[in-house]
């Protein structure tokens, strides 16, 4: 499936939509990979996976001021739209959404989407109106699109749940597809968050995924009661310091509420504040090739 030798920009909406129209009257298949800029090797692995699964490849660019409670944060979020579009055209994208704010969310914009179930607890609790403005703009941009596969990262796999709801619920012509987490040589998620953290900062942030590890660990072992997985990545995270823990959980990975009985496919998620910046981390219970892989980061941050 060979994409455009030049990706195309477009800046306004119906355009957006037009384009993706255009591409499916021709009969091809199209795949949409949502994203807020200051790409990584996470989006680089989404965009690789849309360019086998589809004919052409839409990539958005949006850094949507409705999921940030706090106007700082979203000041300090990275925007690179001239670099993003380099990293774009080499690899394989036909078209890059980068809309202005006043096109998303333009001058008496007063629609709200909230999707209820699964979003309360975690980082919802934790970033007021966080999941209610990701909800909005998702159904706005894949309402544009029409017709899709949407690529989603599990890093954020509440907001993942949440958007397949999202999905299902308003009956939206899209089929999500979530996409294995990828991380940094220490086991760090890829995030443009990682950029803001200085070098002791980002020493310290390996605790997140050491802690992963070790609760992957137990569960291998026979570990089955929620609250003690939860409490063993606790612990991991305590013990560096300046690292300000926001809450370790096992949850199902459907509805988000915590694990009963306790499985495989259950996740662990965590979330903590590195110096200023807030990270998050999780997997699923069962993922041995995540636990196998875990003694590498170990040996890279050794050896740094």
């Amino acid at each position: 499936m060979a994409g455009a030798a030049r990706s195309e920009t477009v800046p306004r909406p119906l355009v957006f939509s037009r384009r993706l129209g255009d591409w499916r009257a021709a009969g091809l298949s199209v795949g949409l990979v949502p994203t807020m800029g200051a790409l990584h090797d996470g989006h680089r692995a989404l965009i690789a996976r849309a360019r086998r699964e589809n004919d052409r490849v839409a990539v958005s660019i949006f850094v949507n001021p409705l999921q940030f409670e706090d106007a700082e944060d979203l000041a300090a979020y990275p925007r690179r739209l001239a670099a993003d579009r380099r990293v774009l055209e080499t690899v394989g994208a036909d078209l890059c959404f980068a809309p202005a704010a006043a096109a998303m969310v333009p001058p008496g914009f007063a629609t709200r989407v909230a999707v209820r179930a699964g979003t309360g607890r975690w980082e919802g609790a934790g970033r007021s109106g966080h999941f209610e403005g990701v909800a909005t703009i998702v159904a706005r941009l894949l309402g544009l699109a029409g017709p899709v596969r949407a690529y989603f990262g599990e890093k954020d796999a509440q907001q993942l749940a949440m958007v397949r709801r999202l999905v299902l619920d308003l009956g939206l012509p899209v089929r999500v597809v979530g996409c294995p987490t990828v991380r940094e040589p220490d086991g760090l998620p890829a995030s443009s968050r990682n950029r803001r953290l200085g070098a002791d900062a980002r020493r310290a942030a390996g605790c997140l995924p050491r802690a992963v590890a070790r609760t992957l660990t137990a569960f291998a072992a026979g570990e089955r009661v929620a609250e003690r997985l939860a409490a063993i990545a606790a612990a991991v995270v305590a013990l560096e310091p300046g690292v300000q823990l926001a809450y370790t959980a096992v949850v199902d990975p459907h509805t988000f509420e915590p694990a009963a009985a306790v499985g495989p496919d259950d996740r662990l998620v965590l979330a903590a504040r590195v110096a200023s910046v807030r990270l998050i981390d999780g997997a699923r219970l069962g993922d041995r090739g995540l636990l196998a892989r875990s003694a590498r980061w170990r040996e890279w941050a050794a050896a740094r």
